[in-house]
């Protein structure tokens, strides 16, 4: 069993550390050097990044990193294993706040632009206005730092594992 409880702490902490890395890639990099662009740049980059992202890969590394931070918390339940605990709970809950915006808020977001049509077939300036960027980027940044403390939860709780 305690095998399982490593491995299954370690596979958390490594979904959520690449989860976070996406969304903190976003934040950085991806959203502000679309902000630079024009109209139909912005929505036809959106939509295609946002296509190719929705990959078995990824949906195995974002499902993942929610249900292996819940399942080590729950593997660490049992007296002798309690000062991982606390780490992995906060650990899921923040990573459960990011699901819940990603698919309350962003997904329903990208949905949108993509239903939206090919930007040679549509008002691109009004596409880009409706998708309302600034909200998309807002929710984004607070997936980037939930995600970003959920990781350092599971690695403090990597730590914590190491001295018991």
């Amino acid at each position: 069993m305690e095998t399982v409880r490593v491995v299954v702490l370690i596979a958390a902490a490594v979904t959520m550390g690449l989860m976070a890395g996406v969304f903190g890639i976003y934040s950085n990099a991806i959203m502000p050097g679309l902000r630079a662009t024009d109209d139909r740049t912005f929505v036809g980059a959106f939509q295609a990044v946002d296509r190719a992202i929705i990959n078995p890969l990824f949906m195995v590394v974002f499902v993942g990193a929610l249900l292996l931070s819940g399942a080590a918390a729950v593997l660490h339940l049992p007296d002798g294993q309690r000062t991982v605990l606390p780490w992995a709970v906060a650990a899921f809950v923040l990573y459960l706040a990011v699901f819940v915006i990603t698919v309350g808020v962003n997904v329903p977001m990208n949905d949108r632009i993509k239903a939206a049509g090919e930007p040679d077939q549509v008002d691109v300036r009004a596409v880009r206005s409706e998708f309302d960027e600034r909200m998309w980027v807002r929710w984004n940044h607070v997936r980037a730092i939930a995600s970003i403390a959920g990781f350092g939860c599971l690695v403090w709780a990597l730590v914590e594992h190491g001295g018991t």
